[in-house]
């Protein structure tokens, strides 16, 4: 009798394993594989430096190795791709896709192509493979996992397959992006389509994503590591991680301008809440975050912007989230956008 989807539907069904005889594996370190948003320290990717973590909260030491917002990129001719990944915390949650916050999409010259899936009962990494029509040269940009740990990715080639170096991003620093869960990319479907991820796409424009779910609190220690950074643009986004509005009030301006004293004519854009529809506790919030970019301008500062929950969600409104929160892949869209039009303009 047949009791699961994937016995109804084979396009369900995730493989249990792969079989490819022909298949020479390079690691994601290796040349001519290059690997962004992401550096190897003590035998796992992370997006900050342990100590940092450690001096910063529990939250960030937790969450600082998930590995939001890097990605893979290379070309080859191989007429399929496969990975090996080792995984030593999957991030499992109700109510976010297991592909976004656990799986690896594949974009093709710029364009979706599919998601490495894992497997429901995924523990500690899998092995998965995708095909392409023929043998021609692609370039591949491989986005890793949003809220799961990779101490090794590997990359499946035909044996006698070309590779290559992918054309490198626009040469400029990258764009930072300091913030909450929304901006680790809690929930989209899949990692390619955190908010951030759809921005670098259409900029040509690296980035680091500094989102820490639940543990983004404003620390002075972040801040200054942020100002230490390379970078062709910052993004304050921690709003939904201030646990009160006064929290919000104390830390808020002090993170600005210790980031704006160390790089005085630094693009900074200021975002509040994805909210389409703010309360009053959120509007109180805005406020807060207006008078640290009103103060700014008045100081003389044409290099800061602001958007707000309304600017932030216009084209979905109430339908861009799963949980009146965390943006579904319409809220992530829709953030995109906006910043990514603010960011075009500052960035001239």
């Amino acid at each position: 009798m047949k009791n699961k989807i994937q016995d109804m539907d084979r396009n369900f069904a995730v493989p249990a394993g792969i079989d490819l005889p022909d298949a020479v594996y390079v690691s994601a370190l290796e040349a001519p594989v290059k690997v962004y948003g992401l550096f190897r320290e003590g035998g796992k990717f992370r997006r900050i430096p342990e100590a940092l973590a450690k001096e910063t909260n529990e939250g960030v030491l937790f969450l600082h190795a998930n590995t939001a917002g890097g990605r893979a990129r290379f070309t080859t001719n191989s007429p399929y791709l496969a990975i090996h990944a080792e995984m030593p915390s999957v991030g499992k949650m109700p109510h976010f896709a297991l592909t976004g916050s656990a799986g690896f999409d594949v974009y093709v010259n710029g364009e979706y192509r599919r998601t490495f899936t894992p497997p429901f009962d995924i523990e500690t990494g899998y092995d998965a493979a995708v095909w392409f029509p023929d043998a021609s040269p692609r370039e591949i940009t491989v986005h890793f996992p949003l809220y799961s740990e990779v101490s090794a990715l590997y990359f499946g080639v035909r044996r006698g397959s070309s590779l290559s170096p992918a054309a490198p991003y626009e040469d400029a620093p990258p764009v930072v992006y300091y913030g909450s869960s929304i901006t680790q990319g809690g929930c989209a479907s899949r990692p390619g389509l955190a908010y951030q991820n759809i921005v670098t796409r259409a900029l040509n424009r690296d980035h680091l994503n500094l989102g820490f779910s639940g543990s983004a609190k404003g620390e002075q220690c972040m801040a200054r590591y942020i100002a230490g950074l390379r970078m062709s643009a910052f993004v304050l986004d921690y709003d939904h991680n201030a646990p009160t509005a006064e929290h919000l009030a104390e830390t808020h301006e002090p993170f600005f301008k210790t980031v704006r004293a160390a790089r005085p004519a630094l693009p900074i854009l200021l975002l509040s809440r994805p909210k389409a529809e703010p309360d009053a506790d959120e509007t109180r919030r805005i406020e807060i975050i207006r008078r640290t970019y009103e103060n700014a301008r008045a100081a003389g500062d044409e290099n800061v912007r602001m958007l707000t929950g309304p600017d932030l969600m216009a084209l979905c409104g109430n339908e861009g989230t799963v949980d009146d929160c965390h943006p579904n892949d319409l809220g992530f869209f829709s953030m995109a956008k906006a910043v990514e039009k603010a960011l075009r303009e500052m960035l001239k």
